[in-house]
């Protein structure tokens, strides 16, 4: 096939994604190694991201039995995913964006052969090419992402927060998440799976069976393998297990919308998460939303600077060996509280904000 022709699969799967992404030679190259000519060429149907299969028959001569077994093989392979909707009861295909999507697939099952490693740096590749072109465009990327909803949904270390006379909302609290879902899936850690593969494993030695997916989610990567059902007692341990290690909980909701459910909760270190380490590589912002602060009381504070390790935004620093907290730039995690031996930080509730972080600037030279 054609440069053109890839060119176009390249930019259907980027226009599939949330977040934009340059079709440039690298992501050619990705999608060469992902996938065949032939599944290429079925991907074109997808004109707008999501399709059922009746839509998908309109758009192709293929008959069902031979769309079924391209579905199926490219669901195995994480481009596309699968589930039925609720309020039509039918299956609906969604095609995945480079970033969130296939990067996080390609990675979910702890694949370690060649061709995995080769998908890994060139992953790679391609966000630093985003980095450097990001640079010389600052103030539109910055713009960009500011009319973009929050990538994700920040929860507090649930022991942590201060709740006095107010109920923590549900979508803050890690316990009511999972008693809510039936269908928990835990997989493999991709960001960290990532790190691995090209030679730059995650400097906490953390834990990579903690990447929760939930709900409709759950039952997809259940049945295709990219990870393996568990209790709610077991999920809850292993979020227990997680913030002891100095991990975020980052919580995905359908379509980045917080009023819908949610498709899955990361467990991040600040080496190796994917979009964290997009906001240190000057890739794109940080955009959350957290409903608390961090706040330090300074007569309790011994100055160990424990706080300043495990801050996952670095957004913590010492003055007259006393921790001090920016609050711009403060996602309200909880972990500097959870680590704390002399106890002097707590989490403010402040109620949901929209916390939007720019990129740290990049020497391109």
């Amino acid at each position: 096939m054609t440069e053109k022709f890839w060119y176009k699969v390249a930019r259907t799967i980027v226009k599939a994604g949330v977040f934009p992404f340059p079709v440039n030679e690298s992501l050619i190259e990705l999608l060469q190694e992902l996938i065949t000519e032939e599944q290429a060429k079925f991907l074109l149907i997808f004109k707008k991201p999501s399709l059922t299969l009746d839509q998908i028959k309109q758009s192709t001569d293929k008959d069902e039995e031979s769309i079924l077994k391209m579905l199926d093989i490219l669901m195995y392979n994480g481009i596309i995913i699968g589930t039925k909707s609720r309020s039509a009861g039918v299956m609906v295909y969604r095609l995945m964006g480079p970033f969130p999507g296939i990067f996080e697939y390609t990675n979910l099952r702890g694949e370690t052969d060649e061709k995995h490693v080769k998908l890994a740096k060139l992953f790679q590749k391609l966000f630093s090419e985003r980095s450097r072109i990001n640079e010389t465009n600052r103030e539109t990327m910055i713009n960009t992402f500011k009319a973009l909803p929050p990538t994700d949904r920040t929860l507090p270390v649930e022991k942590e927060v201060e709740i006095g006379t107010e109920t923590v909302m549900p979508f803050e609290d890690i316990k009511k998440y999972v008693e809510e879902y039936d269908d928990i899936a835990v997989a493999h850690c991709y960001c960290r799976h990532h790190k691995d593969l090209i030679n730059d494993p995650c400097k906490l030695d953390a834990s990579k069976d903690n990447c929760f997916l939930f709900d409709k989610s759950a039952q997809f990567a259940i049945e295709k393998n990219f990870g393996h059902r568990v209790s709610k007692e077991e999920a809850i341990k292993i979020f227990r297990e997680a913030e002891d290690q100095g991990l975020v909980h980052k919580v995905f909701h359908v379509h980045s919308d917080t009023n819908r459910g949610i498709e899955a909760i990361c467990n991040c270190c600040k080496c190796c998460c994917g979009i964290i380490g997009m906001y240190r590589g000057g890739i794109m912002p940080l955009h959350t939303v957290s409903s608390y602060i961090a706040e330090v009381d300074e007569e309790l504070c011994v100055g160990c600077a424990t706080c300043l390790e495990v801050c996952p935004m670095e957004t913590i620093y010492s003055e007259n060996n006393k921790a001090i907290v920016d609050p711009e730039k403060c996602i309200g995690c909880g972990l500097c509280a959870h680590h704390c031996h002399e106890e002097a930080i707590h989490l403010k509730r402040t109620g949901p904000r929209d916390v939007f972080i720019p990129p740290v600037k990049i020497k391109t030279n």
